[in-house]
């Protein structure tokens, strides 16, 4: 693959034809995604083989979820928020700008990613704990955690500026800096684990690695002083219009993450009160969400080939080709989502064996599956739908819909329902809580359309 990135200003966002625009951005982009939760699922399924601890280890990672999502949101607030900027600053031809939404997005993934693992370190064991972990599955949880937490300034840059090489018009590269962690990932995971007998910590290890080596690439790539946008003296310094740019787009993906870390905790923590077993209820949600995650990301991969789009045709008042964007997508999303609904309802017990062979959590897994993916087709179009808001700076309106099944509607179910039918309570709160989100979201774009067309802001609008 070549290192060199032609220089360009990527106007084709404004002239070609939308579909093709949407099949350049996402395909990189679902590949890259595709590829990054498949490496998660493929270190799951290697530790739920562990011998003789396999079912401990994944019911472990499993209450590191929450920790992950909250890193995440921390990453998305600076990464997706600067990428955003970023689109719609091409879009407005403000270049002068645009390298310094750069340089403060590296600045602010440092910063923010030696905060979060300092402040966590020094909790890790009480955070663990209240994540859901139990005496039993703690050590597994610590021991991924802490080499995680070790690199979380690597994960950080990784993804930051993987998202800028994506919305400055190299999705390919963003697309290759991905499938080579991930390639890294896979070979030196079971090597790691067990060859070197390093268990679940060499799961991490290797996931660390590979993101450490990718990043060197990926700074390579923006050193090229022949691009429109590199790395360059006197970008890093923080500026306040920069930074608040940044973080008010960021906000929305930022709830969309510490939301699923507020859900997951509550969803851990209801299994355990309410299972039979909580380890093995645990385990079991943790393989069904990796399952539907590999789906939802699918899904993220057509928002982010979407975004750069409807970023720049919104900056340069191209309406009519905002709204082709966002319905292509949403097509696109539910076929993708409906997949995951067959995939899930009707091949659990396969899907389950991927991750374990013990008796109890295969068959609790299987039929975790089966009732979270009930309303699974339309949870595409309320993704899409979100990401678009955030893409044409409807913060507001985007951060209302990452809220809405998340805090607004998941959560009272989850408490609620529980006292009622036990544990098949924490289960039945997350399908109802989408199709809930669904019909909510369809009214607010409906609206959102009828408003722009009163304000006159284009016809196809």
């Amino acid at each position: 693959m070549s290192n060199r990135i032609t220089k360009k200003v990527p106007t084709e966002l404004g002239t070609e034809k939308v579909s093709k625009l949407l099949m350049q951005y996402a395909i990189p982009a679902i590949i890259a995604q595709t590829a990054a939760s498949l490496y998660n699922m493929i270190d799951s399924i290697f530790i739920g083989h562990i011998p003789n601890v396999g079912a401990d280890a994944i019911s472990g990672l499993a209450t590191t979820f929450p920790f992950m999502n909250l890193s995440a949101a921390f990453g998305a607030m600076v990464g997706v928020g600067g990428a955003t900027q970023l689109s719609v600053r091409l879009g407005q031809r403000d270049y002068d700008s645009a390298k310094h939404i750069l340089g403060n997005l590296v600045t602010l993934n440092i910063i923010v990613g030696v905060l979060f693992a300092g402040i966590s370190m020094l909790f890790l064991n009480d955070i663990l704990f209240f994540f859901g972990a139990s005496e039993k599955t703690l050590p597994f949880a610590r021991d991924f955690m802490e080499i995680i937490l070790l690199g979380n300034v690597v994960t950080h840059l990784y993804f930051g500026i993987n998202a800028a090489l994506r919305s400055s018009g190299h999705p390919k590269q963003a697309m290759h800096a991905t499938i080579i962690t991930v390639a890294m990932n896979i070979m030196l995971a079971p090597l790691f684990i067990y060859v070197f007998n390093w268990g679940i910590r060499g799961a991490a290890l290797a996931t660390i690695l590979a993101q450490c080596t990718t990043l060197v690439w990926q700074i390579r790539l923006l050193s090229n002083p022949n691009e429109l946008l590199h790395l360059q003296r006197g970008i890093y310094k923080l500026k306040a219009d920069v930074v608040k740019g940044i973080l008010s787009i960021g906000m929305s993906p930022f709830f969309i993450n510490a939301a699923a870390c507020i859900v997951v905790i509550i969803i851990n923590k209801g299994l355990r009160s309410y299972g039979t077993d909580g380890d093995i209820s645990i385990g079991a949600y943790g393989i069904a969400n990796r399952m539907q995650f590999i789906f939802v990301m699918v899904v993220l991969g057509l928002t982010q080939g979407m975004q750069p789009i409807v970023g720049y045709n919104y900056g340069a008042k191209r309406h009519d080709r905002v709204k082709s964007a966002l319905m292509l997508t949403i097509f696109w999303a539910t076929i993708v989502t409906t997949l995951g609904f067959a995939v899930c309802e009707f091949m659990p017990l396969t899907v389950a064996r991927a991750f374990t062979t013990e008796p109890k959590l295969l068959e609790h897994s299987a039929w975790a599956m089966q009732v979270m993916s009930t309303f699974m087709p339309i949870i595409g179009f309320q993704l899409v739908t979100t990401n678009f808001f955030q893409s044409v700076g409807l913060v507001n309106k985007s951060i209302f819909l990452s809220l809405t099944r998340q805090v607004l509607l998941l959560i009272p179910l989850l408490v609620i329902l529980p006292h009622f039918i036990g544990e098949k309570g924490v289960w039945y709160s997350m399908p109802i809580s989408d199709f809930i989100a669904a019909v909510l979201t369809v009214i607010m774009l409906a609206v959102q359309f009828r408003q722009w067309k009163r304000e006159g802001i284009g016809e196809n609008v």
